[in-house]
């Protein structure tokens, strides 16, 4: 319907995509201490999700937020009393703006979340003993114009992942280079 009306629109497709059904960016699984889980949230991760994107001028967000905006037709959760979703920026989403309007935290869950596993000792005690912040939102993909490649576009939802490098640096090897009033900074690139 939008592309008849002349506003340029396309399919996007986000593999690993989470369903963060309490907005606290994270989808939680809960475990009792024998490892059975127990089903305490409505979070899941669905293999993949459609939306659409259409290109937009927002004058209500201010020209920052121009471009591409979510809209999707399949919402699963209801948002300001209906279900509905978008349109959300994704600059808004690629920059954490999730204060925003328009489904922003939901939409920024969806190719962001953390994936986080509780064991729940008690009503009141639980533990996280695993976390994974890379799973979500991996190769989030529309069709090219022209021909049936695809075009990844994980870019403009999210900056690239940071590689963590473990290592050990002893004590001898830069001792020499210590002086009381220094600290050493380790970067890593």
């Amino acid at each position: 319907v939008l592309r008849c009306l002349g506003i340029p629109t396309r399919v996007i497709t986000n593999f690993n995509s989470a369903h963060d059904s309490n907005i606290n960016l994270s989808i939680d699984k809960y475990i009792d201490i024998s490892g059975k889980t127990l089903h305490l949230t409505e979070d899941s991760v669905w293999n993949f999700h459609v939306w659409n994107e259409s290109w937009f001028t927002r004058r209500d967000l201010g020209s920052f937020y121009d471009g591409w905006q979510v809209l999707d037709a399949t919402p699963q959760e209801k948002s300001k009393g209906i279900y509905q979703c978008g349109p959300a920026s994704t600059r808004a989403i690629k920059e954490g703006d999730v204060n925003l309007d328009y489904d922003s935290p939901f939409v920024f869950a969806a190719v962001n979340a953390d994936c986080v596993t509780w064991i729940r000792y008690s009503k009141k005690r639980k533990e996280r003993i695993y976390s994974n912040t890379r799973k979500i939102g991996k190769f989030i993909s529309t069709k090219a114009v022209g021909n049936n490649s695809r075009v990844d576009v994980t870019a403009n939802y999210k900056y690239p992942e940071v590689k963590k490098i473990s290592f050990k640096i002893s004590y001898s090897e830069y001792k020499s280079s210590l002086m009381d009033d220094r600290k050493i900074l380790v970067t890593a690139v």
